[in-house]
């Protein structure tokens, strides 16, 4: 299982992302404003802005807020000018971390991120030292109980993704980026709608964590996602379930 997965189990377990409404809600406002200020505030013709809506109303966003994003990043409302790039760095037991920052600052940002990586055991790289490690992929999830593995690959394979993967109460379906829509569409006329849908970045080979290292690692991934400038943290760390059962009660 990769980081990124096993991170996402942790958060919907605690309820991290309710516990940080507003801060969740921050960072989809700057993902929809950067994305219909580059593909239009239209989402039917704008698959990016699609996907971040989607995930905004399933988190409980309001409407008005979408709107004013878009309105935002479309310039019929006033509205900041964001830059978009990658971080890199290698945390606890050389584990190849990658970040998606958002900031209207990238001299701030870069210092915070930098002193976050310090701080937590960790060390901010130069960029592209740890890119190669992972790959962009759409990746659309559904929980087991929604679907058999045997359904899911059929219809999945039908609809031109890649590959599923188990994992713990999940399935993932991995597609190529260009694939991404085609497949959640082809899966959800199947009667499939998934628990959430994203692009993101997979890693290619993991890192196996256990005891001190595991937890620092985790503490590195909150402390990152708590910077309002980083929109997502990507990680090739592998922590067996038992392991992670146990850290997941550590964080808050």
């Amino acid at each position: 299982m990769s980081g990124h997965s096993k991170w996402a189990t942790i958060k919907r377990k605690k309820g991290a992302e309710d516990a940080k409404r507003g801060k969740v809600f921050t960072k989809f406002i700057r993902e929809i404003t950067v994305a219909a200020r580059q593909g239009g505030g239209d989402p039917s013709g704008n698959p990016r802005l699609r996907t971040v809506i989607e995930k905004a109303r399933a988190a409980n966003m309001p409407q008005d807020n979408i709107t004013r994003a878009i309105k935002k990043g479309t310039g019929e409302l006033e509205g900041t000018a964001y830059e978009e790039f990658m971080l890199e760095g290698y945390g606890p037991g050389g584990v190849a971390v990658m970040l998606e920052v958002l900031t209207d600052n990238k001299n701030r940002t870069v210092s915070e991120v930098r002193h976050t990586f310090s701080r937590n055991n960790a060390n901010m790289g130069e960029a592209g030292c740890v890119a190669w490690v992972f790959q962009k992929k759409g990746l659309i999830y559904f929980t087991k109980n929604q679907v058999s593995e045997d359904q899911l690959m059929e219809r999945a394979l039908e609809a031109g993704a890649e590959d599923i993967k188990d994992e713990d109460d999940m399935w993932d379906v991995i597609t190529d980026p260009a694939s991404f829509e085609k497949v959640k569409k082809g899966l959800e006329e199947k009667g499939l709608k998934p628990q959430q849908a994203e692009l993101t970045m997979v890693p290619q080979n993991s890192v196996k964590l256990m005891g001190a290292d595991a937890e620092k690692m985790l503490k590195l991934m909150e402390a990152l996602e708590d910077n309002d400038d980083v929109q997502n943290v990507f990680a090739n760390f592998d922590i067996p379930k038992e392991e992670m059962e146990r850290l997941s009660q550590m964080v808050a």
